[in-house]
């Protein structure tokens, strides 16, 4: 890992916000649709080193005065236990979880919004609980002559048998956990409402990724496409952007595809043609906050190798496709990527071979590589971790951070007692048994002190990696990836 900076955040959130501000004035009311992740976009951090992984919450921080947030969800993802794979919980409890994170920062938010909604009870439960918890909530079912029939949708049949949602400043953020979750459709339909009521209200759209005015074939766009292989995007050159003005600029299939029927719609409902293209309706500054173009090109293309051995792992789990995996191995060929350019990965699959055993590298700060390997005591994802922290804590390697006496009642107690099929103990198992040491131990408590310069380091395990420690790197901040081989021939595996 380089530690190189290649995007300027700071500016970033000037301009951005600025150009919101021009949206806003445009009109009595703007809403904006916020796609991407609020909080924790570990997928931008990644791809332009100097992005923060909240810097958007930031940017609406500035905006706090004039900005009110409706958060939606669909019933759907309700009902089918969605989950948040960079986070690990569900849709439903990250709507809570938003909810409690932008308060904290001083943003209003004005509502919850369940979309698409055709009888679900979990989704009904779910209005439940919020409701006993003080928040408003609304239900949108599916709009009737979606996604063609303008004439029914711009109608009282179509938005107009949504309940207006009740809002009551100039800006009003539209966002979700995540994508399918109908923020483009809420907003329409209190396009219609707004305009019934005399308010001149607009529509436009907080983008991040593909970037516009960045080349179809740079790898960051490149990487936006590897990221959403499962839902079958495809970057491409905005023929209306073309047509319009003479400039090649870059959006993706869905985006165009829905242009004709969005554009019909809002001069239906405002009686002009507001955009001429669908990059006209997004709103993205990225690309003028590159700093280095050569940094943020590397970064990319090691993301798009990331998401390869993801999208394997997902497979081998029968939590993906075979389309997806494909789709991302076609993107590396179009750049000329492999594994191997993947530093972290010869020397993990090397160490596996040698011992026979499941093993892992890490790429420390300054480039060097650290192996570690499973043992009778220990797995082999806390094994690299302390061997890690004592390189960084310059701790020789034959000195133990945690006497086998600490550890071995540990394995049986989750052996005898407890009835563990895997006594070995597991990442977060031992950082608390190194935190037990580091109260009398002070080479225990350095090595602790080091844990912090493992966030954004990489590593790569021999094997799949189960859960729990899975969780524990992604609070580390370590960039993991695994090959999509399970440690043990057992069907149950967590």
């Amino acid at each position: 890992m380089s530690g190189k900076i290649g995007f300027n955040n700071e500016t970033y959130i000037t301009e951005q916000s600025k150009r919101i501000r021009e949206r806003v004035d445009r009109f009595d009311k703007l809403y904006l649709e916020f796609g991407g992740k609020l909080f924790d976009d570990y997928h931008a951090a990644r791809v332009l080193p100097g992005f923060d992984v909240n810097g958007k919450v930031k940017l609406l921080g500035e905006l706090r005065d004039q900005a009110e947030i409706v958060l939606c969800i669909s019933a759907g993802a309700i009902e089918q236990n969605k989950v948040r794979a960079d986070i690990g919980i569900t849709y439903d409890m990250d709507v809570m979880r938003l909810i409690d994170n932008l308060r904290k920062i001083g943003l209003y938010i004005g509502s919850v919004l369940i979309t698409q909604y055709s009888g679900q009870p979990s989704a009904q439960t779910f209005r439940q609980k919020l409701e006993m918890r003080g928040e408003r909530v609304y239900i949108h079912t599916l709009t009737e002559g979606y996604p063609s029939d303008v004439d029914t949708i711009v109608s009282e049949r179509g938005y107009g048998a949504n309940p207006f949602i009740e809002t009551s400043r100039p800006l009003v953020v539209v966002t979700a956990p995540g994508p399918g979750s109908g923020k483009l459709a809420t907003c329409l339909s209190q396009l219609y409402h707004e305009q019934k009521n005399g308010i001149k209200a607009g529509y436009a759209k907080y983008e991040s990724f593909p970037v516009w005015d960045l080349p179809l074939q740079h790898p960051v766009n490149v990487a936006y496409e590897a990221a959403t292989a499962d839902l079958k995007d495809v970057n491409m050159i905005d023929p209306f952007h073309l047509e319009a003005y003479g400039k090649t600029a870059v959006n993706y299939n869905r985006d165009v595809e829905v242009f004709p029927v969005v554009r019909a719609i809002l001069r239906r409902i405002t009686g002009e043609d507001i955009y001429k293209s669908p990059t006209d309706m997004g709103v993205n500054m990225i690309g003028r906050c590159i700093t280095n173009d050569e940094v943020v090109q590397e970064a990319a293309r090691q993301e798009i190798i990331r998401r390869w051995f993801t999208a394997r792992v997902d497979y081998a789990k029968g939590m993906g496709d075979l389309e997806s995996v494909k789709r991302i191995e076609f993107l590396m060929s179009s750049l000329d990527l492999h594994a191997g350019d993947r530093r972290v990965v010869g020397p993990a699959e090397e160490k596996a071979q040698s011992s026979g055993r499941s093993a892992m590298a890490i790429e420390l700060p300054n480039g060097q590589i650290v192996t570690g390997k499973s043992s009778e005591l220990m797995n082999d994802t806390a094994s690299v971790v302390l061997n890690s922290i004592k390189v960084l804590a310059g701790i020789s390697d034959e000195i133990l951070l945690i006497s086998p006496i600490v550890l071995e009642p540990i394995v049986r107690l989750k052996k005898e007692i407890l009835g563990s099929r895997y006594p070995v103990l597991k990442l977060e198992e031992v950082l608390q048994a190194l935190s037990i040491s580091a109260a009398t131990n002070p080479t225990a408590e350095l090595a602790l002190e080091q844990l912090p310069k493992l966030r954004d380091c990489e590593a790569h395990s021999s094997d799949i990696i189960t859960q729990d420690d899975n969780d524990a790197f992604r609070k580390l901040g370590v960039r993991l990836t695994c090959e999509p081989v399970f440690p043990t021939t057992d069907l149950y595996f967590r």
